[in-house]
């Protein structure tokens, strides 16, 4: 490695810096260590170094006074800058530091993103207006990959499987079951025929999430196999689907909660074996919380309680 490519790569030293910015505003190096609460020698012995790491005079000594070379005086540029973003990236942590401020990522879930966290997302503006709020929608896998990744600090989903690293807060369990349109022969019979499960056209959540998962497990458990299916991202899109008769889904009824409510579409139990999900908040196990994660977990326990009890379900709260 030549000269100029150690200078170029060594970092400068910021005591040494500070030193220099000193006696450029003071001109003295008595002033300069005086402002600076060193020693005139410490100063002197700085300013070599730093002569010596950079590989050029910066200052010259005349009688009591200091000046800039042309060097120094260029060189004084870049450590004004240097300073000035110190301080300003110094403010922005302060800023940050202060009760109210700062940030928050979220992730979550479609579902949970349409039915669970409005409320939750609301009061928590009220509470921290100037908080820059910031929601990730994705599946279990994603939003645990996000965490890993430290692109969010929290995710609202479904109980993800084999992650020690992460801590599962459950809030709410709910319950999976067919939803079909009112003319469906199933809807008429007011239950699922086993036979004709492997035999249904299926309009199921998309293929790589952790209910569909659930829905394959399930259902190998007793044999049978679910083959034609169309998977879909929006929640919206297959209750829409299945009310035109293009098939049926399975799904939480409280996703469907206004359509049965209407009569719009009817929900009928998988099978005497009930499949179960658990909803709750996922987090790095060892990383501790700030006040903006552990008041959103509050107000998520909160809102889980209400809303559970608004849809029937089994509370953690």
């Amino acid at each position: 490695m030549n000269e100029t490519n150690s200078y170029t790569n060594n970092p400068l030293d910021s005591r040494q810096l500070r030193a220099f910015l000193m006696l450029a505003r003071k001109g003295s190096f008595t002033a300069a260590a005086k402002e600076l609460h060193l020693t005139q020698s410490a100063v002197s012995h700085s300013m070599k170094s730093l002569e010596e790491d950079v590989g050029c005079r910066l200052l010259d000594r005349v009688g009591k006074k200091v000046l800039l070379t042309q060097a120094g005086e260029a060189f004084l540029q870049h450590v004004e800058k240097i300073f000035s973003r110190m301080s300003a990236a110094r403010e922005s942590i302060e800023r940050m530091s202060a009760w109210g401020q700062g940030r928050l990522r979220i992730g979550a879930s479609t579902a949970a993103c349409q039915f669970i966290l409005p409320p939750v997302l609301r009061e928590f503006k009220k509470k921290f207006p100037k908080c820059l709020l910031s929601i990730e929608p994705g599946d279990t896998a994603e939003i645990t990959a996000a965490l890993r990744a430290n692109q969010i600090d929290l995710g609202v989903t479904l109980e993800p499987r084999n992650e020690p690293e992460f801590e599962f807060q459950p809030l709410f369990t709910d319950e999976l079951m067919f939803l079909a349109e009112p003319k469906h022969p199933w809807a008429e019979a007011g239950r699922a025929l086993r036979t004709d499960i492997p035999r249904q056209q299926y309009i199921l959540y998309l293929k790589n999430s952790r209910t569909f998962e659930q829905i394959e497990e399930y259902f190998r458990a007793d044999n049978v196999v679910i083959k034609s299916v169309i998977d879909m991202g929006s929640m919206s899109a297959i209750k829409e689907l299945v009310k035109l008769g293009l098939g049926i889904t399975i799904l939480a009824p409280w996703v469907a909660r206004d359509e049965l409510r209407r009569k719009e579409l009817v929900a009928l139990p998988l099978g005497r074996r009930k499949l179960k999900r658990k909803w709750g908040v996922v987090h790095w196990k060892s990383r501790p919380f700030g006040w903006a994660e552990e008041t959103f977990v509050q107000l998520c326990r909160a809102g889980a309680g209400q809303f559970a009890a608004r849809n029937g379900l089994r509370s953690h709260v």
